[in-house]
């Protein structure tokens, strides 16, 4: 009997009634990403740019991108394959200018770009990037520490305060490289704060290649699969849950931190429309008027001061189906930490007075305002440094003082008066430092 075969799938998003797959509930890319302008199908072996390159290992993906470890003649290297659609101009241009002016500063904590090609594949013509392989990120490298393992009940996961005060100040010495070469990150996040591996060039291949047998850790999808049984040429025949390399990492005393990402950065003379800060880490001024500066790393970077020291976010802002209601949640919770806005950034509120008085008294916490009949909502109400010490970090009284007093510096509601990374580097808290990192550029300032 003849079968057709499948129409090819439109090269955008597909609506909820245009999926093709069998839903893969692995902590995976999205199936539906396997479409022409989208993910290039991968699998292990694998070869690129000519024989060069060969897959060995999933390490992360995301919505534009996934990323694997590969086998060069005499070196593992990180090989990011972007999205047909993309042509990542920006990030490429962005990676080649640092390479001209700062090329020692970026090499100590920028990831390096060694290389790049395209690849024609199912889903069009993929720019693919060329890293040195990077360990887990920040994120979730605490995760690894073997203090936390086993893990017991009621264990506060967080990383030791000298070891995040490390992380902090490296990650902001990358931040000063590329902010003195007139250039934001624009996703500053522990997710691409990258440690470095130890020497993985001298270890075999068979000890990286990801295991699809283990059963077990679940590194490999069931087979995917269509809904109307036919075959596909645009998806892998599965999808690979993404193995890092924490069994290789570095993080004994001397560890190193390097930025990674530049998908989201831009020059300081063509901020984008829409950057792609994380919600909880998003400036006063992005969140009421879409207003993007120079200073959105440095707002991001005093969240993450708090959250490193604390192991807890500043500001954790829930999904919402609503835009405002998400907006308005994260507001609330900037008032009560960092206290009442100024004129200028409050008159852009347009739903300020379901929650304040016309005199600027807080009066509800219900997002949308009360429900018909119902009394205002009230919560309460902590300032940042009583967040701070409540969650109890592991500092004496004299250092805890010295974050909170920083902290206050940085996450200022004018963008004037917000310090530069370079100047963050010599505040009190880092320049008494006894962490250990190389002295950069920045710090010399």
């Amino acid at each position: 009997m003849h079968v057709s075969p499948p129409p090819t799938p439109p090269a955008r998003i597909p609506n909820d009634d245009e999926w093709r797959f069998e839903p893969i509930t692995l902590p995976c890319e999205w199936v539906e990403d396997y479409r022409p302008g989208g993910l290039h199908p991968v699998h292990l072996g694998d070869l690129f740019h000519n024989g060069q390159y060969k897959v060995i290992r999933k390490l992360g993906e995301g919505s534009f991108s996934t990323v694997w470890l590969a086998r060069d003649l005499s070196r593992y290297i990180a090989l990011k394959i972007l999205v047909a659609e993309s042509k990542s101009t920006s990030e490429l241009q962005i990676l080649h200018h640092l390479a001209q002016v700062a090329p020692a500063q970026k090499k100590q904590r920028i990831a390096q770009l060694l290389d790049e090609f395209q690849h024609v594949g199912p889903n069009g013509t993929h720019t693919c990037l060329v890293f040195e392989p990077m360990g887990p990120s920040v994120n979730s490298m605490v995760e690894e520490l073997p203090q936390f393992k086993p893990r017991r009940w009621g264990m506060k996961i967080r990383y030791p305060p000298s070891m995040a005060k490390n992380i902090l100040k490296q990650a902001l010495q990358g931040l000063a490289v590329l902010h003195e070469n007139g250039i934001a990150h624009g996703d500053f996040q522990p997710g691409n704060m990258l440690f470095a591996l130890d020497d993985i060039d001298s270890r075999s291949e068979e000890v990286l290649r990801q295991d699809e047998d283990d059963v077990q850790a679940g590194p490999v999808s069931s087979p995917v699969q269509r809904l109307d049984g036919k075959p596909d040429k645009w998806s892998p025949e599965y999808l690979y849950v993404a193995q890092s390399l924490a069994p290789f990492t570095q993080i004994a005393e001397g560890f190193q931190i390097k930025l990674s990402d530049m998908g989201g950065a831009f020059f300081f003379t063509d901020p984008p429309a829409k950057p792609v800060v994380p919600t909880g880490l998003r400036a006063p001024e992005l969140v009421l008027a879409g207003e993007v500066n120079k200073t959105v790393d440095v707002w991001s970077f005093g969240c993450l001061v708090f959250e490193l020291m604390t192991g807890q976010p500043l500001f954790c802002v829930p999904w919402y189906d609503s835009e405002t209601d998400m907006d308005d949640d994260h507001l609330l919770s900037l008032t009560s930490s960092l206290g009442v806005l100024p004129e200028q950034l409050y008159r852009n509120w347009k739903t300020a007075l379901l929650y304040f008085t016309p005199d600027r008294q807080l009066f509800n916490c219900h997002l949308g305002g009360p429900p018909e009949g119902e009394e205002p909502l009230m919560l309460e109400q902590l300032s940042m440094e009583e967040k701070f010490d409540q969650a109890k970090p592991e500092l004496d009284a004299e250092e805890a003082a010295k974050v909170k007093v920083l902290i206050r510096r940085i996450l200022q509601y004018d963008p004037a008066q917000r310090p530069s990374p370079a100047e963050i580097l010599r505040d009190p808290w880092f320049s008494d430092s006894k962490s250990g990192t190389e002295p950069s550029k920045s710090e010399s300032l």
